[in-house]
């Protein structure tokens, strides 16, 4: 149901997006949908996170910006500040809390040695970063109708990529749980 929540916004942008090909409109009603999730969130869950209060904020300015200005592009730059500040806050997240970012995010699932954590919190800083940068490439460089498929379904696809790969690496340092370390006749 999380998932859901956290998809609802950019579903209803997609969709009225694709039903009148107007940024701006999509852009308009994407922002009370935004602010509905937020508040839904907080009514179901009794919390909101970080990532979904960024998002809001980014939401109001660069949505409010497009619908003011008449102006798609202030919209289209709202995915790769989000990617950018998670890249920055994953790369500073070992100084300021002393561990990697992901590392605080998995460890109650998964133990992994420090310099693990730490190649894995700079992979999802590279991922972050380069998502950012495809995402002005794309935008850029290509249709706005073009833009909008990419920004539902080429970042997530991406993502999901890059989480499979995560997963592939993860493995080669996970220890088997048949696996006794204590047994002396190793």
């Amino acid at each position: 149901m999380k998932m859901l929540i956290d998809f609802f916004p950019i579903a209803i942008f997609f969709l009225v997006y694709q039903l009148t090909k107007d940024i701006v409109l999509a852009t308009a009603v994407l922002i009370p949908a935004t602010i509905a999730q937020v508040l839904f969130t907080w009514w179901r869950f009794r919390k909101i996170e970080k990532v979904h209060l960024v998002t809001l904020a980014l939401v109001v300015v660069l949505g409010g910006a497009t619908v003011i200005f008449q102006n798609g592009d202030f919209i289209k730059w709202k995915p790769t500040i989000v990617n950018w500040l998670f890249g920055v806050a994953f790369l500073l997240s070992p100084l300021i809390g002393g561990k990697p970012l992901i590392q605080r995010m998995m460890e109650k699932n998964l133990s992994l040695p420090a310099p693990v954590w730490m190649r894995l919190n700079l992979a999802w800083v590279a991922f972050f970063m380069v998502l950012g940068a495809v995402n002005i490439f794309v935008f850029k460089t290509y249709s706005e109708e073009t833009w909008v498929d990419f920004k539902l379904f080429g970042m997530m696809g991406l993502t999901i990529l890059f989480i499979l790969i995560q997963g592939v690496y993860l493995a080669r340092h996970m220890k088997d749980p048949q696996h006794n370390t204590t047994d002396s006749g190793e």
